[in-house]
């Protein structure tokens, strides 16, 4: 916290409200008030809002991962789900025997 007492960051002042908040209210009212923007959000934008930021956020994403591990995670990870799936294969012909 900040050294001078009763003075604190908005960081600090924005985490102690949202604790006092969260004890008063609990956590149904978040549920609540997330699902009435969710409802407005799709109200004014429509469905293809949430698409286009999907897309954008999958492209994204993917992009960060790539730059992060490389070409060679991409191929580490596909053999792997190969291997997953030649085991569940096998698995499940010998349970029909």
């Amino acid at each position: 916290m900040a050294e001078e007492k009763g003075k604190m960051t908005v960081s600090e002042a924005g985490r102690k409200g949202g604790e006092t908040t969260s004890k008063k209210y609990g956590p149904e009212f978040y549920e609540k008030i997330g699902e009435k923007g969710g409802e407005t959000t799709s109200k004014k934008y429509g469905p293809e809002f949430y698409e286009e930021i999907g897309h954008k956020g999958g492209k994204k994403g993917g992009q960060v991962v790539k730059e992060k591990y490389g070409h060679e995670f991409y191929e580490e990870i596909g053999h792997k789900g190969g291997q997953k799936v030649k085991e569940l294969i096998e698995r499940g012909k010998r349970a029909e025997e």
